[in-house]
């Protein structure tokens, strides 16, 4: 059983077969330039930084035979999934549904809620799109992990302190050992992932691990 002796708070064990890589919303609406993300006044280049990390991770969990969940932050194109409490926050020139340089903002099926080419999913790779925060939330990703028997999940993906940590959360209480990759993770504001990534390994891993690529790497040569 591979051990990532490294990681934080205590060295994270895990069976590859029950493990899978959880990538949350690597889209071009938070991660491109014209996206949602850049129309809420962020520097999308702080995400964009940490796509070959992601990638690298990917291909490390392909050739290890990983289950690998793609998530998307999206919704139906009537909206009916998307509550006002959620909508009509936020900058009103650049709400959920409304139409951006890519589609209209966070609907399914627009260019701006693709999963970037460069991390894009393969055949035999789950697709969740979900309607909050939480990748378990209003989906059926816990039905399908069940299914597959995983145990253990690994995170990456954006933002660390909204969707990534909120998924970590939801897996926590479901009874999932989960280990986040610090470099394969990142905030619009790097403060919010420090702090975020020592809430979540605070308390003796209160949430989970956090640990490096190379030290995930390493571990499961």
């Amino acid at each position: 059983m591979p051990t990532v002796n490294q990681a934080l708070p205590s060295p994270f064990a895990f069976e590859p077969s029950k493990t899978a890589l959880v990538v949350i919303d690597m889209q071009r609406d938070f991660i491109e330039p014209g996206g949602f993300g850049a129309a809420l006044g962020n520097d999308v280049s702080l995400l964009a930084d940490i796509v070959p990390d992601v990638a690298r991770l990917i291909a490390h969990a392909r050739m290890r035979g990983w289950q690998i969940v793609h998530t998307r932050e999206s919704h139906a194109p009537d909206l009916s999934d998307c509550p006002p409490a959620k909508r009509l926050r936020g900058q009103p020139s650049a709400r959920i549904g409304d139409k951006g340089p890519m589609g209209r903002i966070l609907v399914r099926g627009e260019q701006g809620n693709a999963i970037i080419d460069a991390l894009a999913p393969i055949d035999g790779e789950l697709v969740i799109d979900k309607p909050g925060k939480g990748a378990f939330y209003a989906t059926r990703l816990g039905e399908e992990l069940a299914m597959r028997g995983v145990t253990h999940l690994v995170f990456a993906g954006v933002t660390t302190e909204v969707c990534v940590q909120t998924s970590m959360r939801e897996a926590n209480d479901r009874g999932y050992d989960c280990l986040v990759i610090e470099d394969a993770t990142a905030s619009y504001i790097p403060a919010f992932k420090e702090v975020t990534l020592a809430m979540i390994r605070s308390q003796g891993g209160i949430v989970g691990w956090t640990a490096t690529l190379e030290q995930l790497l390493e571990a499961d040569a």
